[in-house]
């Protein structure tokens, strides 16, 4: 029997080279299976070390083995994910809203309820069924949610918060419009990324992710009266990773 030539039976395998980053193609589990597979890269778009957001790829490992055994118990009761996601949403706007009724503690423990279903929707959508609808009601009600916390303050205090809390709230806009940006073209380029974990699109790190983000929460929430003080620090540490981000998928896209 005639076995054939391996250097030409088989397709090529290419190497993709960021970097110091070398990536191999394989199949992005968060895609339909009617979908042609896109290039699955661990990070092709990693900032420079001492620009990016540590915190998510530490806690990642840890916080996912017992958020997708908790998701699996939900879907075995019939819970959907989408359910997931809005309750995730009302918890977290019922938090904006007693911190805007000067109740910052009672809103502190809502908006965790709310980060927690947030977690758990996509590991219940994961021992289902994974959707580009459900993706995107996802990050629809992140960026509500995330908004929300901010204005909540401004209303509590306009006099001691208004400037800050607008400032902070344009510092979110600059962060989620490079974030959504480069997620759109690189689905456009089929390109996709497992390092923050299985997502609905691309995730291009930065300094000032979802871990960062929460934990400047629970310091207003706990210190409401240093406010102003730390959403100005805040917000410049999210213009800086939106500037990083900027340029860092400037330079993945023209290359």
């Amino acid at each position: 029997m005639r076995y054939p030539d391996l250097r030409t039976a088989l397709p090529p395998v290419h190497i993709c080279l960021i970097g110091q980053v070398k990536a191999f193609p394989t199949i992005d589990r968060a895609r339909r299976p009617t979908q042609a597979a896109a290039p699955m890269l661990p990070n092709p778009a990693l900032p420079p070390t001492w620009a990016r957001s540590m915190l998510d790829a530490y806690l990642r490992p840890k916080i996912d083995p017992p958020l997708n055994a908790a998701g699996r118990g939900l879907a075995r009761l019939g819970v959907g994910a989408n359910a997931v996601t809005f309750a995730g949403l009302a918890l977290g706007l019922a938090g904006a809203a007693a911190i805007a009724l000067h109740f910052p503690l009672a809103g502190l423990v809502l908006i965790l309820a709310g980060r927690l279903a947030d977690g758990l929707d996509g590991a219940v959508a994961r021992a289902t069924r994974l959707t580009d609808a459900g993706g995107y009601l996802d990050i629809v009600c992140d960026f509500l949610f995330y908004g929300a916390v901010p204005l909540a303050f401004v209303i509590a205090d306009p006099a001691a918060n208004a400037f800050a809390g607008a400032a902070l709230l344009a510092s979110f806009y600059a962060s989620g419009t490079t974030f959504l940006a480069f997620a759109a073209i690189a689905q456009k380029r089929g390109l996709s990324t497992s390092a923050q974990g299985v997502k609905s699109l691309y995730y291009l790190g930065g300094i000032a992710e979802g871990t960062e983000t929460i934990a400047f929460f629970v310091a207003i929430c706990l210190w409401p009266a240093h406010f102003a003080v730390l959403a100005w620090v805040f917000a410049a540490v999210c213009y800086f990773s939106a500037i990083v981000r900027a340029i860092n998928g400037a330079v993945i896209l023209r290359g």
